[in-house]
């Protein structure tokens, strides 16, 4: 079987305090399991090289950079993101940020990849929020325009929380669609302004869903006309995760995710995917819920779609 390549890091997971919230052994555990159900190995394994503050840069101000990569940030930016800023958080926000970048350029090679991490869609300019240090899915963003790789972007985000971050630090850059998919009644309570918010009520399960996002994505890849998709595939709209409070399936969540990446295919649009958030308290649960991405990915990669052919652009 071809297997689309998996971006990972070692540094994914980090030590935090006994009892905090963010389940961060899910990176691990997920790359546990995809090596045991021969999903990832030396075949499509690839390693990124953690985000240079310069990078960062293109979409934080430089003075939060700093202040992480120093491991010195305010206790009260600390409160906000949620997280501990240790040398070990710092360097896997590095890294994260970096895996999502090289499985967006993977991806206009191969038409699809996937990181292990990211959609850290929380991120502010000036901080970090929710669990998010720095915005992967802006700094790519911004990365792959300023290098002439691509024109336009569509970031199709389906955690269960708004991609606020998102929406705002790309609120002034048209060259890229902000697409987010979300429980109106959930976190944040102040939302921003994405291109284009789909608010769900409460308890949305998959029937309603699936078919919202069916009847969306042809003319959304028609109207946007992307280079390249990056698909943020939270598990958190799941019925069980305990900060999510939409209903799918296990098996909505696969329809989801064969949605996004078959119509990205038939458009010849390549995708690259995020894990985003998921936070069952049991590890290999939540897991085998983000694997179900992966082994979705894997199934469609058995055959390839032409992709569009790509124009030339300024700079290349």
């Amino acid at each position: 079987m071809r297997l689309p390549p998996i971006v990972h890091h070692p540094a994914y997971s980090v030590p935090l305090p006994e009892g905090h919230r963010f389940p961060m052994g899910k990176f691990a555990a997920l790359a546990r399991l995809l090596e045991a159900r021969g999903l990832f190995d030396e075949r499509n394994r690839h390693r990124p090289e953690p985000a240079d503050p310069e990078t960062l840069a293109l979409a934080h101000d430089r003075a939060w950079v700093d202040a992480v990569l120093s491991a010195r940030v305010e206790p009260a930016a600390e409160r906000r993101l949620g997280l501990p800023v240790t040398p070990a958080v710092a360097a896997r926000a590095r890294a994260a940020t970096g895996g999502t970048l090289a499985a967006a350029r993977l991806a206009l090679e191969e038409g699809i990849a996937l990181n292990a991490a990211g959609g850290s869609h929380h991120a502010l300019r000036r901080g970090g929020a929710g669990f998010c240090v720095f915005n992967d899915l802006a700094v790519t963003s911004l990365a792959l325009l300023a290098e002439g790789r691509v024109r336009r972007i569509t970031i199709l985000d389906l955690d269960v929380h708004q991609g606020d971050g998102t929406a705002s630090i790309l609120a002034h850059e048209p060259r890229v669609t902000t697409v987010s998919l979300h429980c109106r009644c959930n976190w944040p309570a102040r939302k921003q302004q994405s291109s284009l918010d789909l608010a769900l009520d409460p308890g949305t399960g998959d029937r309603p869903y699936l078919e919202l996002l069916d009847g969306l994505l042809p003319g959304l890849l028609r109207r946007t006309a992307p280079d390249l998709v990056l698909y943020d595939a939270g598990v958190d709209p799941h019925r069980d995760d305990r900060l999510g409070r939409l209903a799918l399936t296990d098996a909505g969540l696969a329809e989801r995710d064969r949605l996004v990446l078959e119509r990205c295919r038939e458009a010849g649009v390549p995708v690259a995917c995020v894990i985003g958030g998921g936070y069952d308290p049991d590890l290999a649960t939540l897991a085998a819920r983000h694997a179900i991405l992966f082994q979705v990915a894997a199934d469609l990669s058995r055959r390839r779609l032409p992709l569009r052919p790509r124009r030339s652009c300024p700079g290349s």
